[in-house]
């Protein structure tokens, strides 16, 4: 064989993952998802629109967008530990330049270093992770994922303190505190997380990144690739406008957030429970299962706007929703043999931050142009049906990591 591994001990798996967990909270929670609970606040600060607002959270998008596989490359060909404190490192810098921030257009060069940031982070991370425990890869992102439903329980109770706390300075306390979170983890990342042991290539044999573009246009790996396009997609529809469904159905947003809340607390162990059994019986077919339960739960409200029905898509979205992404993002580590994973998964998550620009757009067209909120929820469960229906494919996709380039009978011989 051209490609072998010294034979290293594995790193301790508990110091690891939950090391891994924190980055999530940071990269995910804190630079992403967060950003609405601060929006209030910093809109009155900074005297700031609605459409400036939005503007801002797509520039986090976009960042991430134009990094993703840059981060990938830079994991590949430097190591992924060193490019996660990278990462995390820059967080933190914008999260501190937030917190001093006094303009719009002070804020808009700093929300897209969050957006590198996390391109940098989070996908070397899940690809380290599932190159040191390939036996165990749906378990440990399952449980990497899980930080985002433990990040989204804190920064709901974080934000409104600090902003009690601290009255109209709260959101730059909330900036502040992120800062030193992130600070904090980019440290963990250093002590504690370690690098796979690289492969010796044999002379004359092409480095990782020389070979991207077979990676990118390999079909297991696009096949992967839509599917968690999909996913994106279907899930940010989801958060930015089921609540305002619900409201628009009459009931109380409060009642909605509990019921976020409700589901948000689910998933927290839905997402390892998941990866597990994808682990024993089969990353497709358990993906297909998960996606099939997110489409019958996203389609309740569509055919009945009642109360059972919306309770009924929380819970179910939080048995199954955190286990989908796990088990997508497992899936796209394992296409490709190991030292090709941080550039696959930086690829697959490319078309995950595509899906997430191109939803909200979409589905706010849609209910603009009906009136209905239905339109966009229908959308969705086309979109989740076609993922149901790749999945199968990738029921069939072999247990081996597909080889880039195949090799000649006499190769094989000498092999």
């Amino acid at each position: 064989m051209s490609e072998t591994a010294p034979q290293t001990p594995r790193p301790n798996a508990v110091l690891m993952v939950t090391t891994g967990m924190f980055v999530t909270l940071v990269v995910i929670v804190f630079a992403r998802l967060a950003f609405g609970l601060i929006v209030p606040p910093m809109r009155e600060g900074l005297d700031l629109s609605y459409e400036q607002a939005g503007y801002l959270g797509t520039i986090t998008a976009l960042g991430y967008l134009s990094f993703v596989l840059v981060g990938g490359m830079a994991a590949a060909r430097w190591g992924a530990r060193w490019t996660v404190v990278m990462g995390v490192s820059a967080v933190g810098l914008g999260f501190l330049g937030l917190s001093q921030v006094g303009t719009y257009w002070h804020a808009v060069p700093l929300m897209a270093v969050l957006g590198f940031g996390t391109a940098f982070s989070f996908a070397p991370m899940v690809s380290l992770l599932a190159t040191w425990y390939p036996e165990k890869r749906g378990l440990v992102i399952g449980l990497l994922t899980s930080g985002v439903g433990i990040g989204l329980l804190v920064a709901g109770v974080l934000v409104p303190w600090l902003n009690g706390l601290f009255g109209e300075g709260g959101w730059r306390a909330t900036w502040g505190v992120f800062a030193a979170t992130a600070f904090v983890v980019a440290f963990l990342v250093a002590a504690f997380v370690r690098d796979p042991p690289a492969a010796r290539l044999a002379e004359g044999e092409r480095p990782p990144s020389a070979d991207k573009w077979a990676v990118y246009t390999n079909p297991r790996v696009l096949t992967v690739a839509v599917v968690y396009g999909i996913v994106g997609l279907t899930y940010i529809v989801q958060s930015v406008f089921m609540v305002s469904f619900m409201v628009e159905a009459g009931f109380e947003a409060a009642l909605a957030g509990s019921l976020v809340s409700v589901s948000g607390i689910i998933s927290i162990g839905s997402s390892p429970l998941w990866g597990l059994v994808s682990d024993r019986m089969g990353r497709g077919s358990a993906l297909m299962a998960a996606m099939a339960t997110v489409t019958v739960g996203m389609g309740l409200p569509v055919f009945s706007q009642t109360l059972p029905a919306f309770v009924a898509h929380y819970v179910l979205m939080g048995c199954a929703v955190s286990g989908m992404f796990a088990m997508i993002q497992a899936a796209g580590t394992e296409q490709v043999p190991a030292r090709y994973v941080p550039i696959a998964f930086s690829f697959v998550t490319l078309f995950f931050a595509g899906g997430q620009l191109v939803g909200p757009a979409v589905a706010g067209w849609l209910i603009e142009y009906t009136g209905d909120f239905r339109a966009a929820f229908g959308f969705t469960c086309l979109g989740l049906a076609l993922g149901v229906y790749l999945t199968n494919r990738i029921r069939h996709f072999p247990r081996e990591a597909a080889e880039l380039h195949p090799r000649t009978k006499a190769e094989q011989e000498a092999c």
